[in-house]
């Protein structure tokens, strides 16, 4: 049976003091709605990609990648203003190149914004708008931030800008959420007219969403006081404060058909998009750089003659012959679980900190169990000194990445980070 509506702007809990929707509630609500496909849109950030990708598979239903970022669409001031207005665009990924477009926008977000707040400029979008979908961002999104303004020619001149980088994948949002009475906000009611004259105007499809932010109505109380502890407002306030309705949640297909019985088509579009979208993101092996050409021989030489210099520094707590034994046990599960590079690469900044005279931990957690670690200077405890146990931090009836618990200088620990994208 083909479905008629699916949600393709939802808000987990990972839109920070935002969104209200569990990850683990997810495949649930859409079960119960009978949705077999969803997409997570969280504000400016993506940290949920992969923990809804596994969920939502495992149960069953098609995973959507998307995000809700903030453009920068008008790149003037306006007198008293201080930094550009902002407005959200919702990018969905239909393919690999589109999820790997996403990602760069989210580090143009960030890597680009250190002295302002997250956002994207249009030229950053159109450089990565390959594999995604666009919807306009609804009434509080850029074309309709500029009919609100009364500034028809600005949207029009946006949204065929828009257009033009996302040929064939640019949908023009409508949103209606009934509050106080009426079908729509105000902001809904403002916009709605002008969105749907300029897609006809453009020859652009309408699509409908919900924008949804926590599971029922009944949580509606709960999430207005999770916007207010963000915005540092009251519950009770007299004076203007960010609301959401009732009906920012997660809504049936029938509810959402009877809210657009006049644009079906914009029903339609909904699940037209979640069928373009095929895309999911998927578990990876690590992937490390190559630090020697046989990284196994230069990890044997490396402890070999490490663990020889800590034996003359430090007064051993047993035979020497006792060390190596228990060098060579290490060295041979290190090698057969494949994580030689992994133990050079983090002996090789640590060496780099400390030779910068960066101030560093002399380890902690499991890691400290480890001679090999301790012959490499990647920890400052000498494992058969307190007894400790190598087989905490890496066994092999037990395969995963092993895992350093490493210190450092607050003041200087950025030098380090700096240090490893370099090399």
């Amino acid at each position: 049976m083909t479905p008629r509506f699916i949600h393709l702007r939802l808000h987990t809990e990972y839109s920070l003091l935002e969104g209200a929707v569990p990850l683990r509630a997810l495949p649930d609500l859409c079960r119960e709605h009978g949705m077999p496909a969803v997409a997570v849109t969280d504000t400016n950030n993506m940290f949920a990609a992969l923990e809804f990708s596994e969920k939502m598979a495992a149960a069953g239903i098609q995973p959507i990648h998307g995000c809700q970022i903030d453009l920068a669409y008008d790149s003037r001031l306006q007198p008293g203003e201080t930094r550009l207005p902002l407005a959200p665009l919702l990018l969905l990924a239909q393919s690999e190149a589109g999820y790997g477009n996403l990602l760069k926008l989210n580090s143009c977000l960030y890597l680009a914004r250190r002295n302002t707040v997250p956002h994207v400029t249009p030229e950053e979008l159109e450089a990565h708008s390959e594999g995604l979908i666009c919807l306009t961002g609804g009434p509080a999104g850029p074309v309709a931030r500029h009919l609100a303004e009364r500034q028809e020619g600005a949207a029009e001149a946006l949204a065929r800008r828009l257009a033009a980088a996302f040929p064939g994948r640019l949908y023009v949002e409508l949103q209606r959420h009934p509050a106080e009475g009426a079908a729509r906000t105000a902001a809904e009611r403002e916009t709605e007219p002008g969105l749907v004259g300029l897609a006809h105007a453009l020859d652009l499809p309408l699509v409908a969403t919900n924008d949804v932010h926590f599971p029922g109505s009944d949580m509606h109380e709960a999430h207005d006081a999770l916007l207010c502890i963000a915005d540092g407002a009251y519950v009770d306030q007299t004076g203007p404060r960010r609301m959401l309705t009732p009906e920012h949640r997660f809504k049936s297909a029938e509810e959402m058909a009877a809210l657009f019985a006049d644009l079906p088509e914009a029903l339609e579009h909904s699940v037209e998009i979640a069928r373009r979208c095929a895309f999911r993101a998927r578990k990876r092996a690590p992937i490390l750089p190559r630090f020697a050409e046989d990284e196994v021989e230069e990890l044997r030489a490396q402890a070999h003659a490490g663990l020889a210099d800590r034996l003359v520094k430090v007064p051993p707590a047993a035979a020497p012959e006792v060390y190596a034994q228990r060098l060579d046990y290490e060295l041979d599960v290190i090698v057969s679980m494949g994580f030689p590079g992994y133990f050079l690469i983090v002996a090789d900044f640590i060496k780099w900190a400390k030779e910068q005279g960066i101030p560093v931990g002399p380890g902690r957690g499991s890691g400290a169990g480890s001679v090999v670690a301790w012959a490499l200077t990647i920890t400052d405890l000498d494992p058969l000194r307190y007894g400790l146990l190598f087989e905490r931090f890496l066994n092999p009836e037990r395969v995963s990445m092993p895992d350093f618990d490493i210190d450092f200088c607050m003041a200087r620990r950025e030098e380090v980070i700096a240090y490893v994208q370099d090399r």
